[in-house]
């Protein structure tokens, strides 16, 4: 290990880079000003005042002439309006060659009858990364791989209209609501939304952040090392004046080369001196980090390891069991670990999102200077500064109301049903200001579901038909920081809200826009024909520049699939 302050590498020492390329002027403008519930139902809430319109968006971060295939497996919701009709969207470029990039996608949600498996719980997911991932694939010239998307993270990309909470005391608003299902004429959707309370900057508790940076030879590439320097040069503008910054990088050797400062320009200068090469020693610059972590620990503050990499670990603990036990031990002693990834041909999402999960932060992919601001400006505080751990959801469905359901994505969030009142069992934490959407797909007692009707199948029970009001009971538990005993709330959907559900409007309609180009993304053969165009359709017009962004990817989708 070297000495703190002092940094060499194998394969040559760290000197000046070129100046930054990309900048983070002319971004969007912060994505802020949500509304405040009004009553009804998530998707009824209209008449918001316009946000003023923000400056032309910048130009992608790189222009690849092609791109590797793989292997393996606010409106007042914070919209902001575009420049014009039409969200910006890199040209498409063709891809050809073959590449190595890693990615562990789960199997699709089976369907599950009620009558057999009445409840599902599974922990809150708040990551990102699959859907700027998706969109990369798209923007040059390929459909991503099924392995690579994940549903849950696409819907969870945008902000939708969920009431803010009205205490602090329970740390966020839970809304659900129901709509009919627009790609399946017997079933409907059920929306479970939460939201987390905002905090005022100077309410922030003080950071003690390690930028831990790869600067192997892998990174030496323009949407690489040069994204990092950007992507991390807007976050250091962010810091107050209790906050604190160290790097950290890892090549051949790991070294410390900025001590814990908040001085902005000290910071972009030890970002501005690094350069690409060696080999990875991703297990010892994550070792490294962590030990600068907690000599600075901050009691009450927030400490946490933002590692930036492609995921290509190759010299050291590359183990991923290894990783990960590390990882856990680390975030018990109260040190959490944000991935960011970046570049193409040798990405290992599988690596980035997992590791990030297991160390109760949050995986985000960054493919833009624009990204780089939406993930560390525009959502620094929901991104760092936690309100509540472990949070976990379980419904229980009323057999004699609902007769089959599947939960659309969380595959590898999914938590048995013990899992859920013990609080031994780790799970999800939400930021401040942060929303986490979960969509289930559901059909109800004595309409045509997708698995026929059992031969010898048992009538509901006497207690389930007596409760015919109630279609399903939703549970939610969650830690506030500091504790060790979860609390609970809880809330029961009607099953008025099935009878009287409409095709789903506005925001849900969008939601579940996002839902459908996911699962057509998977190659779900439960969609019954629902395609790009469809999901485009049920998108709608959208003044939000994210949105209109994602209406240019169903469009983008579909001239693929067509040709």
């Amino acid at each position: 290990m070297h000495e703190r302050g002092e940094f060499t590498m194998r394969h040559g020492k760290l000197t000046g880079a070129l100046a930054l390329a990309l900048v983070l002027a002319g971004c969007a403008a912060q994505q802020d000003g949500e509304m405040a519930s009004t009553g009804g139902t998530a998707s009824d809430r209209t008449g918001e005042e316009a946000p003023p319109p923000p400056p032309p968006p910048p130009p992608p971060a790189y222009a690849p002439q092609e791109i590797v295939s793989v292997t393996g497996s606010r409106n007042r919701t914070g919209a902001m309006r575009a420049p014009n009709a039409e969200a910006y969207v890199p040209p498409v470029r063709v891809a050809t060659d073959p590449g190595r990039e890693q990615y562990e996608g789960e199997e699709i949600s089976p369907v599950k009858l009620v009558q057999s498996e009445p409840v599902s719980t599974f922990s809150v997911d708040v990551d990102t990364g699959a859907y700027a991932n998706a969109r990369r694939f798209l923007t040059t010239g390929m459909m991503p791989p099924r392995a690579a998307v994940r549903t849950e993270e696409m819907i969870n990309y945008f902000r939708y209209d969920y009431p803010r909470p009205e205490t602090r005391d329970v740390p966020f608003s839970v809304t659900t609501d129901v709509a009919r299902s627009p790609w399946n004429e017997d079933t409907y959707l059920m929306r479970i939304g939460l939201r987390g309370y905002d905090i005022e900057r100077d309410e922030r508790p003080p950071a003690n952040l390690v930028f831990l940076m790869d600067v192997s030879g892998s990174m030496n590439s323009p949407d690489k090392l040069p994204l990092v320097k950007t992507a991390l040069a807007g976050l250091a503008g962010e810091l107050g004046e209790d906050d604190r910054v160290s790097i950290v990088v890892y090549a051949g050797a790991a070294g410390l080369v900025l001590e814990p400062t908040n001085d902005t320009g000290k910071i972009r200068r030890a970002l501005d001196s690094l350069s690409a090469g060696g080999s990875t020693a991703g297990g010892a610059g994550l070792q490294l980090a962590y030990n600068i972590a907690q000599d600075n620990f901050i009691e009450g503050g927030v400490n946490r390891v933002i590692l930036a990499t492609d995921g290509d670990f190759n010299v050291g603990v590359s183990d991923r069991d290894a990783l990960v036990e590390m990882i856990e031990a680390k975030r018990d002693s109260g040190i959490t670990l944000t991935t960011l990834g970046f570049g193409t041909g040798n990405y290992n999402e599988a690596m980035m999102e997992q590791i990030a999960g297991h160390g109760n932060g949050n995986y985000a992919y960054i493919d833009s200077a624009l990204e780089a601001k939406k993930v560390l400006s525009d959502e620094m505080s929901s991104t760092l500064f936690t309100i509540a751990k472990d949070v976990k959801i379980q419904v229980e469905f009323n057999p004699a109301v609902i007769s089959q359901y599947r939960l659309v994505g969380y595959e590898n969030r999914a938590l048995r049903e013990e899992d859920f009142d013990n609080d031994a069992v780790d799970a999800g934490d939400i930021g401040a200001g942060h929303q986490v959407t979960a969509i289930y797909e559901v059909v109800p007692a004595g309409a045509k579901g997708w698995i026929a009707p059992r031969r010898y199948e048992d009538r509901p029970s006497t207690e389930a038909e007596l409760r015919m009001a109630e279609a399903a009971h939703v549970k939610l538990r969650y830690k506030l920081l500091g504790g060790d005993t979860s609390r609970l709330i809880d809330t029961v959907v009607m099953s008025d809200d099935f009878r009287s559900a409409r095709l789903p409007r506005g925001d849900f309609a969008f939601a579940a826009s996002v839902a459908a180009f996911g699962q057509i993304l998977r190659g779900d053969t439960l969609m019954n024909g629902f395609d790009f165009a469809d999901a485009r359709a049920l998108a709608g017009p959208q003044r939000d520049y994210w949105r209109q962004e994602f209406v240019k990817l169903t469009e983008l989708a579909d001239a693929m699939k067509g040709g």
